[in-house]
């Protein structure tokens, strides 16, 4: 299988994706060396109108916030029109295409084309060595991705469900994110592992995982969160190029959210979060679906004359502690919003960062809305008591702003 994976060629050496200059160093047989410009990331602002949820206290038909005048100016560019997995799709294509040494291997990526589709085709184009349909073992698969990745190679490895990634939770602490380190930097860990995740539709407990704290506590390892088919295809191309071992979670409910995207290559950075909605009385920070919920509700919060600045975070680690450190400068009041479970989970930490390094600048207690700490159940109603919903992050507001 070594053999198989070596007739790739050479691995790249890239600069950080947040180099505003993405430059190709390495060499590939039959290729020169290219000089890619990236033009600055564009702001896009989704319609919160577009997620379900319980809003019985919500006003639905509110007046335009600045973040839906953002995304009317949008709407009239050039561009094309993707659905969240076809945003994935089309930037691993692309992906693909630059660069020999990326490759694809997992549980029916092939010629299924994915359990969501993301790599629908790519079998077809690329073949049955660069689109690797894999056994039920995630485990040697993802250990044969980082050994892949140590010979040069750039491998995507997906997790049919992020929650069988745990299955795989040794190789990814133990070898992923340390043999940089261990090698004394003879080694070079540029793998991408990427799946869905989040709460569905009633897929259990054991499919409705939120995993993003248990990844985050791994030395070694980066940690991004899509939320648009824009920051979808961004992320997806940037941490395909980054030297850095990338954990890509995508939540199964966005996968059919669809927006124009730029025809243009563009990548987006994959520690830098993105400036929903400028606002000057509250700092909500979240990210994934609960994007769409904090939309929902301040739509209701600027009809009762709140203005609140909404910031989806994106990169899970690192934090982006400039964004969020100058909102919180200006507005003085935290709200974190989030589907990861609320002991240890991403609000926790960021909970921390805040205190640690803006205490001072802060006029009340930091909020951290989370699930709660039980495993989801399987009942519609009792799933969606589970997961913060749009009119508590409404009332969080108002207490906060009291």
């Amino acid at each position: 299988m070594a053999a198989v994976f070596q007739a790739f060629g050479t691995a790249a050496v890239l600069l950080p994706a947040n180099d505003s200059r993405v430059r190709l160093l390495g060499s590939f047989p039959g290729r020169k060396a290219n000089v890619f410009e990236v033009r600055s990331e564009k702001k896009i602002v989704s319609d919160a109108t577009r997620v379900s949820g319980r809003g019985q206290h919500l006003i639905t038909n509110a007046v335009a916030t600045k973040a839906d005048a953002a995304a009317a100016s949008t709407g009239s560019k050039s561009g094309h029109e993707l659905l969240l997995f076809e945003a994935l799709r089309e930037g691993l294509e692309e992906e693909m295409e630059r660069d020999p040494c990326v490759c694809v291997m997992g549980e029916d990526v092939g010629h299924y084309g994915g359990s969501y589709k993301v790599t629908k085709d790519l079998a077809k184009k690329f073949g049955d060595l660069r689109v690797l349909d894999t056994p039920i073992a995630e485990n040697s698969f993802t250990g044969m991705g980082i050994g892949a990745a140590m010979t040069g190679l750039r491998p995507i490895v997906e997790g049919m469900n992020m929650g069988f990634l745990l299955l795989a939770f040794n190789q990814i602490s133990n070898n992923c994110g340390m043999l940089h380190y261990t090698s004394g930097g003879q080694f070079k860990i540029p793998i991408v592992i990427r799946g869905p995740g989040g709460v569905g539709r009633q897929l259990g407990a054991e499919h409705s995982q939120r995993l993003e704290s248990y990844f985050q506590s791994i030395p070694g390892i980066q940690m991004v969160a899509c939320s648009t088919p824009y920051n979808a295809k961004g992320l997806m191309k940037a941490a395909i190029r980054s030297e850095n071992p990338v954990i890509l979670f995508e939540h199964v409910l966005l996968y059919n959210l669809k927006e124009r995207i730029p025809d243009e290559e563009y990548i987006c950075s994959l520690e830098e979060a993105e400036m929903v909605r400028p606002g000057e009385h509250v700092t909500i920070l979240t990210y994934s679906r609960m994007r769409y919920h904090v939309m929902q509700a301040a739509k209701t919060l600027v009809n009762k004359g709140y203005d609140p600045e909404v910031i989806d975070i994106r990169s899970l680690k690192p934090f982006d502690l400039h964004t969020i450190g100058n909102s919180v400068k200006k507005t003085h009041r935290v709200l974190i919003v989030e589907e990861c479970m609320r002991t240890g989970g991403i609000g926790a930490s960021l909970t921390a960062a805040i205190t640690e390094n803006f205490h001072d600048y802060l006029d009340a207690p930091i909020v951290c809305l989370s699930s709660q700490d039980v495993p989801t159940p399987y009942a519609g109603t009792l799933e969606e008591w589970t997961v913060v919903q749009p009119a508590q992050i409404v009332t969080a507001v108002e207490q906060l702003c009291q």
